[in-house]
């Protein structure tokens, strides 16, 4: 894997944001998002707001409806380079 460089963090992205971002990307509105995974609309606007925590749960259940893996959601601003590191 040595023709590989590790992701480097470009942006500040908060969990709420990352959620907004793949949601808008796949033209979802709230409502919709809250159809597709069965959490209410009020829940899915305080995770994008960064009022609720998101949760290893939730997490799952929006990945699956976002096609993405959950370590998306939850780390958003992982740095790969720095881990190895230390």
């Amino acid at each position: 894997m040595k023709e590989f460089s590790p992701a480097k963090k470009r942006v500040e992205v908060s969990v709420g944001e990352s959620v907004r971002i793949l949601r808008e990307l796949q033209e979802l509105s709230q409502t919709g998002l809250a159809t597709l995974t069965g959490i209410p609309q009020a829940t899915i606007s305080a995770i994008e707001n960064d009022r609720v925590n998101l949760g290893v749960e939730r997490a799952k259940v929006l990945a699956r409806a976002l096609n993405c893996h959950p370590a998306v959601l939850l780390f958003p601003g992982w740095d790969t380079e720095h881990e190895r590191a230390a």
